[in-house]
């Protein structure tokens, strides 16, 4: 009786900690019909989603995806330090003539 006691609370406490998956991030998506529809949408283009859909057998299309979101931005570093304005620092005391 212990064990499977344990093996319960080891299979709860797996399903509690586990990270939740994060959706597919993809501007395109591809659906077919097996019977009940399946979506996956992780292909970057049409051209890619098209060719993931020829020789399936079933039937299906590709369409954007409308909760994408693409990856902010980098910021450019390709600027040098010879390119940027000097910031303005503390002044240093000139030292007085003797």
């Amino acid at each position: 009786m212990k064990f499977p006691l344990f093996a319960l609370s080891v299979i709860a406490a797996a399903a509690v900690f586990t990270s939740a998956a994060e959706a597919q991030n993809y501007p395109w998506c591809l659906r077919m019909n097996f019977g009940d529809e399946a979506v996956n949408c992780g292909f970057d283009s049409f051209e890619q989603c098209m060719a993931s859909l020829s020789g399936g057998g079933a039937s299906g299309y590709c369409i954007q995806n409308n909760t994408y979101k693409p990856p902010p931005a980098e910021s450019s570093q390709s600027e040098s330090a010879a390119d940027t304005p000097a910031q303005p620092g503390v002044p240093i005391p000139r030292p007085k003539p003797r």
